[in-house]
C-alpha cells in the first residue's frame, strides 16, 4: 500500500493563485471556503526586502491529532496516510479545528452564502450543490483528491504521473512546484525530491509527520 504525499518548491512557486482556483473548482467549493491557501508576505527592511510565498494544505499526517480528538470518528486515515471526513457522523463540535497544528480545517455553517450576493447562485453553484454536496454545520478540508487517485488507481493509473489520478493543484500548478507521489517507494519522485534537495516538514517538531514536505529556498 502506497502512503501519498506531496512535495512543494518553495523556489518554483509564484504565488499565483492557480492551486486554489483549481481546488474551489474541482470540488465546488463555496464562498469563504479554502482547501488550499497561499501565504504571501515579506521579510527585511527597505531596500533589501524579499516577497515570501508559502502554499499550505492538510498535511495528511502520518500521526493525526485530528484523529485522535475526533469523538465518533468522523475523521479517520485510510491506509494510504489520506486523512478524510466522513460529513455523516460528523456532529460539528469543532474539536479538530482547534486540535489542527496546522489551522487547516473550516467549519462549514453558512449554506445560503452566494458568490454574487443578492444575485442568486450561478450555474457553477447550482452543479456544485448537486455533484459535490457540503453538509451545513460540518467541519471540511482538503482530501488529496481521493477520488481522482481512486478512479484512477482502478483504471491501472499512477498518482504523481497520470493526470487524471492526481491532486487538482499539482495539475494546475504553473511553474511545477508541486509534485505528488508514494513516500513509501524510494524511487518515485517524491522521495528522490525529499532525499536529494532535504525536503523539510512544516512543523515537524509537532511530532505528526505530515506527509507535505517543503523544498526551501
Amino acid at each position: 500500500m502506497a502512503r501519498w504525499g506531496m512535495v512543494i518548491d518553495e523556489k518554483r512557486c509564484i504565488g499565483c493563485w492557480a492551486c486554489t482556483i483549481a481546488c474551489k473548482q474541482e470540488h465546488f467549493l463555496p464562498p469563504g471556503v479554502f482547501w488550499n491557501r497561499v501565504l504571501i508576505g515579506e521579510s527585511g527592511k527597505y531596500p533589501l526586502v524579499s516577497k515570501e510565498i508559502y502554499p499550505i494544505l492538510c498535511n495528511h499526517c502520518r500521526d493525526p491529532i485530528c484523529v485522535k480528538v475526533c469523538p465518533t470518528g468522523a475523521t479517520y486515515q485510510r491506509d494510504d496516510g489520506i486523512v478524510v471526513i466522513d460529513y455523516d457522523k460528523c456532529i460539528g463540535c469543532r474539536y479538530c479545528v482547534i486540535a489542527c497544528p496546522y489551522q487547516q480545517r473550516t467549519f462549514y455553517n453558512d449554506d445560503k452564502k452566494e458568490y454574487f450576493p443578492g444575485q442568486g447562485l450561478t450555474p457553477f453553484e447550482v452543479l456544485g450543490k448537486k455533484l459535490y454536496p457540503l453538509q451545513k454545520g460540518t467541519v471540511t478540508k482538503c482530501t488529496f483528491c481521493v477520488e481522482r487517485i481512486d478512479a484512477g488507481l482502478k483504471k491501472g493509473l499512477k498518482p504523481g504521473v497520470d493526470r487524471e489520478a492526481t491532486p487538482a493543484c499539482v495539475n494546475a500548478c504553473v511553474p511545477k512546484a508541486r509534485v505528488f507521489g508514494d513516500l513509501d517507494d524510494p524511487s518515485n519522485e517524491v522521495s528522490r525530491l525529499i532525499k536529494e534537495k532535504k525536503g523539510k516538514q512544516f512543523h515537524g517538531e509537532f511530532g505528526t509527520d505530515p506527509a507535505v514536505y517543503y523544498l526551501a529556498k
